[in-house]
């Protein structure tokens, strides 16, 4: 692995990718940078805790040249991550990750449900909505039969759940649009209905749209340039690989398992040949 590392060419990187994942308990992370490009989808660093510090070690490891050539970076919501790109890799088009925004609106809705069936239940109400988590979380595509009979049966109600679970339908057709333009419309139009909604997790989520507008609608500038569906896919394998590492849990040993496996790393020729 060092000896890979030594001897590989990072060349021009157009776009990169950086995620964290856990690799402990006790909200032990460690930072991933990948090259997210059409032809070279590789590990190109990691980094121990998810920091400022930290990740400005990745553009350390860059030269210069080539974090002028990057084009696209993107990342979750992360304070720290934004702060470094913005410094160190401010020509580039920064995006943040759509898969996050979606999964911070699922956690939002169920909070809602959760809550509001609680209430219910204290309250002795009909439990309308036990057993409806999925219905309300999954994509209509992907509801089964049952589901969807469960889920026409719950718009029936004026519950806050059913009008949280409408907004976040609502929010889909974000990605559907090609001009940044329209589609910051739409956004406006959007975060203002829901702050008038008072669906307090709800209203949240408009307002962490409404601070990271520009960054979302950097999804659009980009016109699919680079997906982080592939950090998605890449950081599972990654999960995968610390799995198979188990009972070697310091961080110095997971970094070499990850370069193994993902860094794409050049092999030294062997002295013996085997048959």
């Amino acid at each position: 692995m060092r000896w890979g590392l030594e001897h590989r060419v990072l060349g021009s990187i157009r776009a990169f990718g950086v995620d964290e994942i856990a690799y402990s308990r006790g909200h032990k992370y460690l930072t991933l940078a990948y090259q997210i490009e059409a032809g070279m989808v590789r590990l190109l660093w990691v980094g121990k805790e998810r920091t400022v510090k930290t990740f400005e070690g990745f553009f350390t490891m860059l030269w210069q040249e080539t974090c002028a050539g990057i084009e696209f970076v993107g990342s979750d919501m992360w304070r720290p991550y934004i702060r470094v790109i913005r410094e160190r890799c401010s020509q580039a088009v920064h995006i943040l990750d759509r898969f996050h925004i979606v999964a911070k609106m699922n956690d939002a809705l169920d909070d809602v449900r959760a809550e509001e069936a609680r209430t219910l239940a204290r309250n002795g109400r009909e439990p309308v909505l036990k057993k409806a988590r999925w219905c309300l979380l999954k994509r209509a595509g992907n509801l089964t039969v049952n589901q969807k009979g469960r889920l026409k049966e719950l718009l029936r109600y004026n519950l806050k759940s059913v009008r949280a679970y409408l907004l976040k339908e609502d929010f889909q057709q974000l990605w559907t649009y090609q001009s940044p333009t329209w589609a910051g419309k739409f956004l406006d139009a959007w975060c203002t209905a829901t702050l008038r909604s008072r669906i307090e997790p709800m209203k949240k989520i408009a307002r962490m749209c409404r601070r990271h507008r520009p960054l979302i609608l950097n999804w659009f500038k980009a016109k699919g340039a680079i997906s982080n569906g592939i950090v998605e896919g890449l950081n599972n394998k990654a999960k995968l690989c610390i799995r198979k590492s188990y009972g070697f849990r310091s961080p110095e040993i997971l970094e070499m398992a990850l370069y193994h496996a993902l860094g794409k790393l050049p092999e030294p020729k062997l002295t013996h040949e085997f048959y």
